[in-house]
């Protein structure tokens, strides 16, 4: 079971990771600024920054949801490949958005994008699986034939 799973476990842990180092960038900001919690507001740079965490934390459980749901029913390395891209895009958002509100429009498009492929690979693999296992309809067995 855990060969079926490793890459899915992989990509979550650096997830994690990455929202940890996010966390970890308002609390310096913070102290830059010198914004006490529970201030959310301050000059444009710390905004921009806690802005930047909260976005990605608000997509992040949409984000491993599908990732689970796209590697289990789909297939476990095209969804982990796919989560890295999504961690390298809101990384790249994260760091957008810090130096400018306009930087960050590419890398949420693209990490949307992601999300959206996740979707399907999911919707797809649910699919799949409910059609041959209450059907017995093999989708891939009919289009090879």
């Amino acid at each position: 079971m855990l060969d079926e799973i490793h890459l899915l476990a992989a990509v979550t842990v650096l997830g994690v990771l990455e929202q940890a180092y996010f966390f970890l960038q308002v609390i310096y900001a913070r102290r830059v600024f010198g914004i006490s919690p529970p201030k959310i507001s301050g000059p444009p740079e710390f905004e921009r920054i806690f802005r930047a965490q909260v976005n990605s934390s608000e997509y992040f459980p949409i984000f491993l949801a599908l990732l689970w749901q796209a590697g289990l029913f789909f297939h476990q390395g095209l969804a982990a490949a796919l989560g890295l891209l999504y961690l390298y895009a809101r990384y790249c958002y994260f760091m957008g958005y810090r130096a400018s509100s306009s930087e960050r429009l590419a890398p949420i498009y693209f990490s949307t994008g992601v999300l959206w492929i996740l979707i399907a690979a999911s919707a797809l693999g649910i699919l799949h699986f409910f059609l041959s296992h209450y059907m017995g309809l093999n989708i891939l067995q009919l289009l090879t034939a």
